[in-house]
């Protein structure tokens, strides 16, 4: 069989195509190997011969357009094409497909599975007996009596005749229809249209100029076209949800802690509300030192086991073993009382009663073959895992360095170390135990969901814990010495140092980014949605020294640095330790230290020269080794503790290692520091030439390419619709990467994106976005009201668009019309805090919203413990507000199924 392959695409100088695909011909789905075309008039053109067919039932392909070293992937998953040796030379005339055009979004998992309806089934055609050509289109926003017809020139497409169009039959994602224009003229024209099958009526033409067909098929010979999208002069789906963490709901049933059961709750009254989504925080392990500190949910021991604390009891003990959770009811009324989680309590009383629980059920739960089922899918990550909560229990440390055995990851080692023959087996075996159920409980909970028209968003964090599975297991894909972050900004002024190692991508891409294509895997089976925490990581990351405690000593990763010819070339005299050690004068040591001078130069300082300037003593020449001096001090430790590590950070470069005093970084925010301030006026404006060259503009390139080769084909191992966190210090190459990736951007009002302005409007939202008032880390819109009032009066007065003085409180309606305003955005989602929604109403609300923030950024030590004031069950009897919730929602043209077609 001869293949052929023509697809339209204009290129521009030094752009190339090729074709990747499942056979030899066209590299067997290796993007190294892709097939090369080459240029004929508007089409890019190749061929390849298939000399068997029998060993290939059908060819997957895609095309791949190459430039500079990049690689741009077509957006198009699924062209499959049924080989069949009745013909002996096929064509597939295909169209580019934009990645990031929105119709793609429509057919990922929760679009195709949840949120659409179902196109009709069209009644089948007779199939031609020689089909010359084949059509193929995709069509996404249809209702649920719809379906899509064909009509054009030629007596085979009916001359036009509306009346009677030939009606298309749905395979996969693909409209589809065979005919046989052997007696046509050609070429042949031709429009896609929709037809009603419930009233035989015809609807409505797409768009656009004519499509045409002018390539000749006969017997033996085959055309195939894929048209792209039917062009629909309709509205693009949108919807409302709810972000809450699953710690934080609160129910009847559970047991100081919200619990995976509980989403079944949310669903519930999501469904009442006209909500469409529900969005989680992360739920993997993060138990590390069994105390509250292991509350922060975005520092996991394993990015694939799911964390305890979300267990209900009584379903794992059901009604066989319901007397083991009995007794413990007065306790779980009591921890179910508290405003807030208590961690430890919750911890301890779950754990206690699961192994009671895992004791009586162990023969079963060795011979259920479902679990059996449940081992085998996860093996690779379960195993490991275990092994780790046991030595980690047995070592008092999820420190593997400190541990006496299985320091260093062996697989065969640990295969034998979890045999059933070792006398610790029960204690791997109870693992397995407490993830298969969790495994169950959350799956179970996302299948309710589904059935109620509801998506479950999850979170991805960028980061992992260094004490974890996964760092334990492969540690070549960590830089172990440095510690993830991000620079300061208005929520955390010395930056964030959030001690994660950061990635080795060099050594991930070399092994095809497997661990986050299982990543991707697992959260598939319980999320239809998930938002990428900080995405900025995978253009660059900010990395912190290990010796570091604030983030503000760290520098973007990958980076290109400043030569120190750079320095010269603009006339600055070089003088390296001026630049890169910390200033220290009498008078800057006054205004950090205060009375406390004295005592600073005399335990921490050495005298460098006669002109007063100093240098921290070599016992503490690091923020790490002041905190550890610190710690052992009685009185005003925080007040001197700040104070050094201000003066360590007093610096303006930070040298690149190993580069012998030739390559240098700025340090952020270098023109706040008191080492700039000192210099002269001309040295100032060089430097900052430098600093906003270095920072804003050198790196683009760089850190665009960085992007593209990660996302990509990480994108493509997923149907999940993909959001990403994209706040902060944003690259200007950060939107249209992901607006080719059709990767959903976040919008909060409160943080323009935009410099010149003070509050992002929702109206501005891009389609491909998420709007949302208020997040995880940050105050609530009540809290936020009170935090500074000439703020507030601002955006009364330029955002709501009202006259006179602003409200000292955000009161119901104000709370109301700011929520209001985000859902008639045109972003594809507008999404809640619970908090920011129970603020429209005065009974339901509570009573100080600054007992409602989740997270604090600016405090690594953070206590997540936040609940709802109220239980679900409450919630939902609820009746007037969420009539309300509703109205406006459906109002706005949100939470409204498209078989009930809504114009927005």
């Amino acid at each position: 069989m001869t293949i052929h392959f023509y697809i339209r695409y204009h290129t521009t100088f030094g752009q190339r195509l090729f074709v990747s695909g499942n056979t030899e011909q066209l590299g067997n789905d290796d993007l190294s190997r892709a097939f090369a075309m080459s240029y004929h008039g508007e089409f890019w053109y190749g061929s390849i011969e298939t000399d068997d067919i029998t060993d290939i039932v059908e060819i997957n392909y895609r095309y791949i357009l190459r430039e500079d070293g990049l690689e741009v992937i077509d957006g198009e998953e699924e062209r499959v094409i049924v080989l069949s040796e009745k013909i002996e030379e096929l064509s597939l005339i295909d169209t580019w497909n934009f990645a990031g055009n929105p119709e793609n979004s429509f057919f990922t998992k929760p679009f195709r599975q949840v949120l659409l309806p179902k196109p009709s089934r069209s009644v089948n055609r007779r199939k031609p007996i020689v089909t010359t050509h084949e059509l193929r289109v995709k069509a996404s926003l249809l209702k649920a009596d719809e379906t899509i017809c064909i009509t054009g020139s030629g007596k085979t497409l009916n001359n036009w005749d509306s009346t009677k169009p030939l009606l298309l039959t749905k395979k996969d994602s693909w409209f589809t229809i065979p005919l046989n224009l052997s007696k046509d003229h050609l070429p042949v024209y031709y429009k896609y249209g929709v037809y009603n099958t419930k009233e035989k009526k015809f609807v409505e033409f797409e768009f656009g100029k004519n499509r045409f067909i002018d390539k000749d098929g006969e017997n033996k010979k085959l055309i195939i076209t894929h048209d792209g999208f039917v062009q629909l002069s309709r509205p693009y789906w949108k919807g409302a949800g709810i972000a809450i963490p699953v710690f934080s709901l609160r129910s009847n049933n559970s047991f100081g802690v919200g619990e995976f059961n509980d989403i079944r709750l949310l669903v519930d009254w999501a469904k009442l509300a006209a909500l469409h989504l529900i969005q989680i925080l992360p739920v993997n392990d993060t138990t590390s030192t069994n105390s509250w500190q292991d509350s922060y949910p975005y520092s996991a021991i394993s990015a694939f086991a799911l964390h305890p604390i979300y267990i209900n009891l009584e379903s794992v003990a059901g009604e066989k073993h319901k007397a083991l959770v009995t007794p413990l009811k007065k306790k779980q009324k009591n921890l179910n009382k508290l405003p807030e989680v208590d961690y430890e309590q919750v911890m301890k009383f779950k754990l206690s009663i699961l192994r009671e629980l895992f004791e009586a059920q162990r023969e079963s739960f060795v011979n259920d073959k479902d679990y059996f089922e449940f081992f085998d899918l996860n093996r690779d990550w379960l195993v490991p895992y275990a092994a780790f909560c046991y030595l980690r229990d047995k070592y008092k440390t999820a420190d593997f360095s400190r541990w006496k055995i299985h320091s260093v990851f062996n697989d065969d080692a640990i295969q034998r170390f979890v045999s059933p023959t070792q006398k610790h087996y029960d204690e791997i075996l109870f693992q397995y135990f407490m993830q298969y159920h969790l495994h169950l409980q959350l799956r179970a909970a996302s299948e309710y969901a589904h059935k109620n028209g509801v998506i479950l968003k999850g979170d991805i964090p960028i980061g992992i814990s260094r004490n974890s599975v996964d760092a334990w297991k492969a540690p070549q894909f960590y830089h172990m010495d440095q510690q993830a972050g991000a620079p300061p900004d208005d929520f955390a002024v010395k930056g964030q140092n959030w001690g994660f190692p950061t990635y080795n991508w060099k050594k991930m891409r070399e092994d095809g980014y497997s661990w986050w294509r299982q990543r991707f895997e697992q959260m598939s089976n319980y999320f239809d949605a998930f938002r990428i925490d900080h995405i900025l990581g995978f253009f660059r990351i900010w990395s912190i020294p290990l010796n570091a405690i604030e983030g503000i000593l760290g520098k973007f990763d990958p980076a290109i640095s400043v030569h120190i010819s750079e320095f010269n070339s603009r006339g600055i005299w070089f003088e390296h330790d001026r630049y890169c050690k910390p200033f220290i004068t009498d008078y800057i040591l006054e205004a950090e230290l205060g009375d406390q001078v004295d005592f600073v130069k005399e335990n921490f300082l050495d005298t460098i020269d006669e002109q007063g300037r100093y240098q921290f003593k070599p016992g503490f020449n690091t923020q790490r080794k002041i905190e550890e001096h610190i710690a052992e001090m009685a009185d005003d430790g925080s007040y001197i503790r700040q104070g050094l590590f201000n003066l360590l950070s007093n610096v303006i470069l930070i040298e690149e290692k190993g580069s012998q005093d030739q390559q240098y970084h700025f340090r952020i925010a270098m023109d706040q520091t008191s080492s700039f301030k000192d210099l002269d006026a001309q040295t100032q404006q060089q430097l900052q030439y430098l600093y906003v060259n270095y920072f804003f503009s050198r790196q683009e390139d760089l850190w665009k390419k960085e992007a593209l080769q990660k996302l990509p084909g990480l994108k493509h191992s997923t149907n999940m619709l993909i959001c990403g966190e994209d706040l902060g210090m944003v690259p200007a190459c950060v939107p249209e990467v992901m607006q080719k990736l059709a990767i959903l951007s976040l919008e909060i009002q409160r943080m323009p994106k935009d410099p010149t302005v003070e509050f992002f409007h929702p109206k501005n939202a891009p389609y491909l976005s998420v709007v949302t008032p208020s997040t995880h880390d940050m105050s609530t819109i009540r809290g936020w009201w009170e935090e500074d009032r000439a703020k507030t009066q601002r955006f009364y007065n330029s955002i709501m668009g009202h006259s006179g003085e602003a409200p000292f409180f955000c009161e119901p309606w104000v709370n109301r019309e700011i929520v209001i305003q985000h859902l008639y955005s045109p972003a594809m989602w507008s999404i809640f805090q619970m908090q920011d929604l129970l603020g429209m109403s005065n009974s339901l609300k509570r009573e100080n919203p600054n007992e409602e923030r989740i997270n604090q950024p600016a405090d690594p030590k953070h206590y997540w413990r936040y609940r709802i004031h109220l239980t679900l069950e409450t919630l939902i009897k609820e009746k007037t507000f969420n009539e309300e919730v509703r109205s406006i929602i459906t109002s706005s043209g949100r939470g409204n199924n498209y078989s009930s077609h809504i114009r927005i």
